[in-house]
């Protein structure tokens, strides 16, 4: 297990700290990597605020500023992408992808960042459009955000996607699919093209069925009643049923055991941050635990 409570085990601090920025030759000392790192996963699992850290883990400045520099500078980023391409150097990626979406609540505080003035103008930004950007939706139950996922077939996150969570899943399908990107270990091309894909009726779509018999992806996605009658009444016309096979969409519940093991994550399963970006990282951190448990080949 890389973590014991919030913080990370030897192994797997030994797997992701020579991959953390070194400490420069001039200016005051950092402050040790492991410790801000234990920190942000505290937060991550507890969801706390960051005034509320322990003082075992430093001043919480200095955790949030890390935290969120590394997040503008993509670090937290290459992390699980370090790990993702080693597996799939040696052949550990499943590449039969489930994609699905969940979507979680965000907390008052998640709405309350300040809305950008426009470039050629004084005027505030208009509200709905700060939302969209923040990736907040407002549905019946307040405001949400929608987590997308593409899940290998061990159960491992491919790529991430935050929407507004009153949009569609099919809307979001291909933008899911753009986001997996591998990099070869040697020359070439970075992986974006899974094998196959996993999806519940939500995806069922001309135009998701297309676009993936136009990158070459065969497709595992159960027809929607109303489709099926619309086929069946156009008779000839309506052409043969997509194929679908049950044994194989039976494997599809690995994308919800990965919610269920991200949303152990209580900064992830509310969201606290107000600014998507940050919300994302979170995610990517968990998502980076999951990968670290994964045995080492």
């Amino acid at each position: 297990m890389p973590c014991q409570g919030e913080a990370l085990t030897d192994a797997a601090w030994e797997r992701i700290g020579p991959l953390l920025p070194k400490q420069g030759g001039r200016g005051r000392p950092w402050r040790d990597h492991r410790q801000v790192v234990n920190g942000v996963l505290w937060r991550l699992r507890t969801g706390a605020p960051w005034r509320d850290l322990p003082e075992r883990y430093g001043p919480w400045q200095t955790v949030y500023e890390r935290f969120a520099r590394w997040e503008v500078d993509g670090i937290w980023a290459t992390l699980p992408e370090y790990l993702l391409v080693r597996d799939d150097a040696v052949g550990r990626v499943d590449w039969t992808v489930s994609v699905d979406s969940t979507i979680n609540r965000a907390h008052q505080h998640s709405a309350s960042a300040l809305k950008r003035r426009a470039a050629d103008g004084g005027t505030l930004e208009d509200p709905g459009s700060s939302q969209t950007r923040q990736a907040l939706g407002r549905s019946r139950g307040g405001l949400t955000t929608k987590i997308h996922l593409a899940i290998d077939g061990r159960g491992l996150p491919l790529s991430i996607v935050l929407t507004p969570g009153n949009i569609n899943d099919a809307t979001a399908c291909g933008q899911v699919l753009d986001s997996i990107r591998i990099p070869r270990t040697v020359t070439g091309r970075p992986r974006t093209t899974p094998a196959r894909l996993l999806g519940e009726k939500a995806y069922s779509s001309w135009a998701i069925r297309h676009l993936l018999r136009r990158r070459g992806i065969a497709a595992t996605i159960p027809e929607r009643r109303d489709q099926m009658a619309n086929r069946r009444r156009r008779g000839d016309q309506g052409g043969r049923p997509p194929a679908f096979d049950k044994n194989i969409y039976r494997t599809r519940n690995v994308v919800e055991r990965c919610f269920a093991r991200l949303k152990q994550f209580r900064a992830i399963t509310t969201r606290f941050d107000k600014l998507a970006e940050r919300y994302r990282a979170g995610i990517v951190i968990g998502a980076l635990i999951l990968w670290l448990r994964e045995p080492v080949g």
